[in-house]
C-alpha cells in the first residue's frame, strides 16, 4: 500500500475523530470594522425578543421535522423537552436569518457538538462558538449571554447571515469567515458532510 494513501486514511480518522470528540471547533472570528447602519442593522437583529416557535406552516410536517430531528439529537441531549427547545430554536432561528436550519445543525455539531457551555481556544461560545466581542459590537457587552440558548442561537444565525450577505450569497466563503479560516477547505467542507446528517 502506498505510503500516501495511508497517511491520507490517518488524516480523514484524525478529522474524524476531532469532529466527534465533542471538541469545540471554532477558529477566531474576526473583528471588522462595521459601518454604523450596519452595526445599527445587526443590533436590531439581535435584539428582538420573541419566544421562537417552529415555523413549519404544516402541522404534521412540523410534527415530522422535529420528531425527526429529535431522534437524532437524542445521543447527545438526553432531556426530550430541552432537546425540542433547542430544535425549535434553532429551525426558527436560522428561518428568521434566511438560512437553511439542516446547514446551521450541521454547523453546530462541528462547531459544539451541540454542548450549551463550549469554549473554544479561541474564547468562541457556545453552541454557535459565538465570539465574545460581537457582544460588545452589537449586543450589551454581556458575553455570558452566550450561554443563554436562544441569545447564542440569535447571534450565531444573524452573523452567519452578515458574513453570507459580505461574502454575496457565497456560502464556502461564508463558512470560512464564520470559522476565521476563510478561503480554507477543511471548515466548510465538515460543515457541508455534518450537514448531510440532518436532511430529511
Amino acid at each position: 500500500m502506498p505510503a500516501h494513501s495511508s497517511g491520507l486514511r490517518a488524516l480523514i480518522a484524525g478529522l474524524a475523530l476531532t469532529l466527534c470528540s465533542g471538541a469545540a471547533q471554532a477558529g477566531a472570528q474576526q473583528y471588522e470594522p462595521l459601518a454604523a447602519s450596519v452595526r445599527a442593522a445587526l443590533h436590531e437583529a439581535v435584539s428582538d425578543a420573541v419566544a421562537p416557535t417552529l415555523p413549519i406552516p404544516d402541522a404534521g410536517e412540523r410534527s415530522l421535522w422535529l420528531t425527526e430531528m429529535s431522534r437524532r439529537l437524542q445521543k447527545r441531549i438526553p432531556d426530550e423537552n430541552y432537546r425540542k427547545a433547542l430544535l425549535t430554536s434553532i429551525h426558527y432561528e436560522a428561518t428568521r436569518a434566511g438560512l437553511d436550519p439542516q446547514l446551521v445543525l450541521g454547523l453546530i455539531q462541528v462547531e459544539s457538538n451541540f454542548r450549551k457551555y463550549a469554549i473554544s481556544s479561541a474564547s468562541a461560545r457556545g453552541y454557535m462558538q459565538v465570539m465574545p466581542f460581537w457582544t460588545r459590537v452589537i449586543g450589551d457587552g454581556d458575553a455570558e449571554k452566550l450561554f443563554h440558548m436562544q441569545t447564542n442561537l440569535r447571534f450565531g444565525c444573524v452573523i452567519l447571515r452578515h458574513y453570507l450577505d459580505r461574502e454575496q450569497g457565497d456560502l464556502y466563503m461564508t463558512l470560512g469567515r464564520y470559522n476565521g479560516s476563510r478561503g480554507r477547505a477543511p471548515y466548510p467542507n465538515a460543515v457541508f458532510a455534518a450537514q448531510q446528517n440532518w436532511k430529511i
